[in-house]
C-alpha cells in the first residue's frame, strides 16, 4: 500500500513563526535548502521523513502536530456545509477540500463563517423570530457558536490555562487537598464560603464577597464550582489575556468564553494534567476509578481525557460528545480523525443514543466510519438530579472513544473481540456515503438517486454509484 504524502505547509510556517526563525535559519537547522523549505511551506512538496526527524530531534516537536489538527476539522466542516441544499451545483471533490484546508485555512474559515451567516439568516426568516425591518439584525455567528468553534479549533486544549491550573494544584492530593487550597486562597482574599440548598448551583456577591454553592449539588459539582469561582477571582489577568488573543466579535461571545475558560481551569485543577495522565494510564482509563481518585464526575473525567493534548506529553487521542434526549449534540470535541456534525444530531447507529435505555451502565461498541477508520466507542447515560421530588432531572448521554489501535490501553476493551462486527456509522446523512443504511433520514447530496415505483426496499430510492 502506498504511503500517504504529508503536506503541512501551514503548520511548518506556524512552527517557524513560533520559533522566531527566518526561512534561511529554519532551513539550515532542518538540513534542507531554502528553495526546498519554501516549496514545503507552500505545499508544493510533501514534508520528507528527514525533515520530520529533524523537527523532532532539533526542536523536540511532537510530530503528530503535523498530521492531526485544524485541517481535518476544516475538511469535515466544509463537507457538511456544502451538503446544504443551497449548493445546487456539483460539490468540489474531497481532494480540493483538503487542498483548501491545507493551503488556505483562513479562506476555508471565511467560507464557513459565510455559510453560518446564511443559515442563521434563513432560520430567522423562516421562523419570523425577529421583526421584519430591524436594523440591528446582523449576519454573524451567534456568541455560543463562536465560542464553540474557538475551543474546537484550539483542540480543546488551552496551554496557558492548563499549566496555571496544574501549578495551583501543585503536589496536593486529589479531592480534599485541592478543595482546601481553594478555600484557603479565597479566605485570604476575604471571600466567605457557604453552602445553601436555596441556591440553584452557585452565586457570588462581589459587594459582600460572599460565595454560596448549592448544598444539594453533588460533591463533584460543588468542587468544580468552587474552583470555577477561584479562577474568576485569582486568574482574571490570564483569562483576559487569552480572550484578547481570541478576538471575539461580540462582548457576549467574550463573556461566554470567559465562563468556558474558568470551567477549563476548574477541570484542569480538579484533574491536574500530569497526575491525571499518569493515573489514566495506570488504571487503563477506567472512568469510574478515575472519578473516585480525583473526586470528579464521570462526565468531567471523560471530558478531561479528550483534552490531554499537551505537546510532548499527549495522552490517547479521544473524542468526546454529549447529547440530549432529542439527540442534539450539546458538547463535542475530537482529538481523533472522527468529526461531529456542526448542525443537528449524531448518527443514529451510534450507541450513545441507546445509553438512555440503560441508565448507569457503560455500553461498548466497535464502529467504522466511511473513511475506513475503526474506533472503540463508550456511551453512558448521565443524570443530574435537582435535589427535590418535583424538580426536573436533566438527562444526557456521553460518548467517549478512540481509534482501535489504542483499544488495548482501555479496560473497556477487555472481553471484546476486535475481529467482531464493526457498526458502520457516519457523521451526517447528507454527507454520509453509506449506500444501504436502514436509518438514513435524507439522501446524500453528492450522489444521484434512482427511483423505481415498482420496487420498495429499505429506502424509497436507490443511491446510484
Amino acid at each position: 500500500m502506498a504511503t500517504q504524502k504529508l503536506y503541512a505547509g501551514v503548520k511548518l510556517r506556524e512552527i517557524r513563526g513560533r520559533l522566531s526563525l527566518t526561512q534561511k535559519a529554519f532551513a539550515d537547522k532542518l538540513g534542507v535548502s531554502l528553495p526546498y523549505l519554501n516549496q514545503m511551506e507552500n505545499n508544493h512538496r510533501p514534508v520528507s521523513a528527514a525533515v520530520v526527524l529533524a523537527l523532532a530531534q532539533e526542536f523536540g516537536l511532537d510530530v503528530t502536530e503535523l498530521t492531526v489538527g485544524e485541517s481535518e476539522r476544516l475538511v469535515s466542516d466544509m463537507r457538511e456545509a456544502l451538503a446544504d441544499p443551497v449548493f445546487t451545483a456539483s460539490n468540489p471533490p474531497l481532494a480540493d477540500l483538503r487542498l483548501a484546508a491545507s493551503n488556505a485555512p483562513a479562506l476555508a474559515r471565511a467560507f464557513l463563517d459565510l455559510h453560518r451567516a446564511y443559515r442563521q439568516s434563513h432560520e430567522r426568516l423562516a421562523s419570523l423570530d425577529e421583526a421584519l425591518g430591524r436594523e440591528d439584525v446582523g449576519l454573524k455567528p451567534s456568541p455560543w457558536e463562536e465560542v464553540r468553534d474557538f475551543f474546537h479549533y484550539c483542540d480543546n486544549y488551552i496551554d496557558a490555562v492548563d499549566r496555571a491550573a496544574e501549578i495551583f494544584a501543585g503536589s496536593a492530593e486529589p479531592k480534599r487537598d485541592v478543595v482546601r487550597l481553594a478555600q484557603d486562597l479565597l479566605r485570604q482574599r476575604g471571600v466567605s464560603l457557604h453552602y445553601d440548598d436555596g441556591v440553584p448551583v452557585r452565586h457570588y456577591d462581589p459587594a459582600t464577597r460572599r460565595l454560596v454553592i448549592s448544598g444539594q449539588a453533588q460533591d463533584a459539582t460543588q468542587r468544580f464550582q468552587l474552583l470555577h469561582q477561584l479562577a474568576l477571582l485569582t486568574q482574571n489577568d490570564l483569562l483576559e489575556a487569552t480572550l484578547d488573543l481570541a478576538r471575539f466579535s461580540t462582548p457576549e461571545a467574550r463573556d461566554i468564553a470567559k465562563i468556558g475558560l474558568a470551567n477549563y481551569f476548574a477541570g484542569a485543577a480538579l484533574l491536574p494534567y500530569r497526575a491525571f495522565l499518569q493515573a489514566a494510564r495506570e488504571t487503563r482509563h477506567d472512568l469510574e476509578r478515575l472519578a473516585d481518585i480525583f473526586g470528579a464526575s464521570i462526565e468531567q473525567v471523560a471530558h478531561r481525557l479528550s483534552t490531554l493534548q499537551r505537546p510532548g506529553a499527549k495522552g490517547i487521542p479521544f473524542f468526546f460528545v454529549r447529547v440530549d434526549q432529542a439527540g442534539t449534540i450539546t458538547k463535542r470535541h475530537s482529538a481523533t480523525r472522527l468529526q461531529f456534525a456542526r448542525f443537528g444530531g449524531a448518527c443514529p447507529l451510534w450507541n450513545v443514543h441507546q445509553a438512555f435505555e440503560t441508565p448507569g451502565k457503560f455500553l461498548r461498541q466497535f464502529v467504522e466510519t466511511p473513511d475506513g477508520v475503526r474506533y472503540l466507542n463508550l456511551a453512558r447515560e448521565v443524570s443530574k438530579p435537582a435535589g427535590a421530588f418535583l424538580a426536573p432531572v436533566r438527562r444526557y448521554a456521553i460518548g467517549l472513544g478512540c481509534e482501535i489501535q489504542h483499544a488495548p490501553d482501555l479496560v473497556y476493551s477487555d472481553g471484546l473481540d476486535p475481529r467482531g462486527r464493526f457498526e458502520p456509522i457516519g457523521i451526517s446523512c447528507r454527507i454520509c456515503e453509506r449506500m444501504n443504511c436502514h436509518q438514513r433520514s435524507v439522501p446524500p447530496l453528492e450522489r444521484r438517486l434512482k427511483v423505481d415505483p415498482n420496487t420498495r426496499d429499505l429506502l424509497p430510492y436507490e443511491i446510484a454509484d
